[in-house]
């Protein structure tokens, strides 16, 4: 198989600093060597050493130390720094050029839309917070002071089949499913409300500190949105943050992220008082899509509901179901690259 890796040459990185400071290593000796010779030379001139050898009254007076040197003794003793200085930069932009990596490029979030196959309808007096989907129903959260309530919905014709009521302190928020237990957050009063599946039954409450927003279950931890441009993962069970991850696209910060869903290794959140879902990487936070939700509502509908909030994924399908607050219709759709021409049924 050819090999498509770029050709870099036989030298290892930290080879040639090696031998370039071999080279210093035999050019400072001989510095140095320099350096004593013009000592010694300095000790004949001021008389310190008196040699037959070397005066002209020797028998090999043509040596005489008294002669000025060729070489200026500045210069004798400058050398070693200057060779010193001269090889450390030679060998740091050597070492710099092999170690370090080219610059990250950020890949630009696929453009998609949804494909509608069936529209359903739904409580046009929800204010949807939180949807999910377990058993063939919805499980739905609602908000707002005194209307606030948790409920499960048939999905065909929206009947609610079981709802319990908030105290009108409370303003519900994000819901997900961990095991058997459905955990629903309130917006401004830091506490989360544990209940049986089943039952409806209140068996706990969490503590948090800041907004509730959005919460969904990747299968390990509960991922939770506070209206900023983080994702914080908490334990199921204490509500414990295990860690964040700053949500960006395009290389920018994203923030007022709201309602969640967690499918596989992505997280889909609606973006607040936007037509659109994004498909955010749990790891890095990049936002790998961007779904288009427009135009689901006709005019006259718009005039009467408030913003796109709910996103719910079906396993058996394949589908997800999106709503909104206030909106009469629930819609099962997938989620299409854009220009793809879809045969949409309404």
């Amino acid at each position: 198989m050819e090999n498509r890796k770029p050709k870099t040459g036989n030298v290892k990185p930290g080879e040639l600093t090696r031998f370039l400071f071999s080279v210093f290593g035999f050019l400072f000796s001989i510095a140095l060597s320099v350096g004593r010779f013009e000592k010694i030379d300095t000790l004949y001139q001021g008389g310190s050493i008196r040699s037959p050898l070397l005066t002209k009254e020797g028998a090999r007076g043509r040596f005489d130390a008294r002669k000025p040197a060729m070489v200026p003794r500045s210069m004798n003793r400058s050398m070693p720094i200057a060779i010193l200085l001269i090889l450390v930069a030679v060998a740091a932009v050597a070492d710099d050029s092999r170690s370090t990596p080219p610059a990250p490029t950020l890949a630009a979030p696929r453009q998609m839309k949804v494909k509608v196959l069936r529209t359903l309808p739904h409580d046009p007096t929800a204010f949807t917070q939180g949807l999910l989907i377990h058993g063939g129903t919805f499980y739905e959260s609602t908000g707002m002071e005194g209307a606030s309530s948790l409920r499960n919905v048939e999905i065909d014709t929206g009947k609610v089949l079981r709802r319990i009521s908030l105290d009108k302190t409370f303003f519900g928020e994000g819901l997900a499913l961990a095991g058997d237990r459905l955990v629903q957050l309130t917006w401004t009063t830091g506490k989360a409300f544990v209940y049986e599946l089943f039952s409806f039954q209140k068996i706990g409450e969490l503590a948090y500190k800041g907004e509730g927003w959005g919460l969904c279950f990747d299968g390990n931890q509960l991922v939770m949105s506070n209206g900023s441009d983080r994702l914080t993962f908490r334990d199921p069970q204490t509500f414990a943050v295990g860690r964040e991850v700053a949500v960006t696209r395009d290389g920018k910060p994203l923030k007022r992220l709201n309602e969640l869903e967690c499918v596989g290794d992505l997280v889909y959140a609606n973006v607040w008082t936007k037509d659109e879902i994004v498909a955010i990487d749990a790891k890095t936070g990049d936002v790998a899509s961007t779904i288009d939700a427009s135009g689901l509502l006709t005019a006259q509908e718009n005039d009467a509901v408030d913003v796109l909030n709910g996103i719910a994924f079906d396993k058996r399908s394949g589908h997800f179901f999106i709503t909104g607050k206030y909106w009469p219709k629930m819609f099962e759709v997938e989620f299409v690259a854009k220009g793809e021409t879809t045969d949409e049924h309404r």
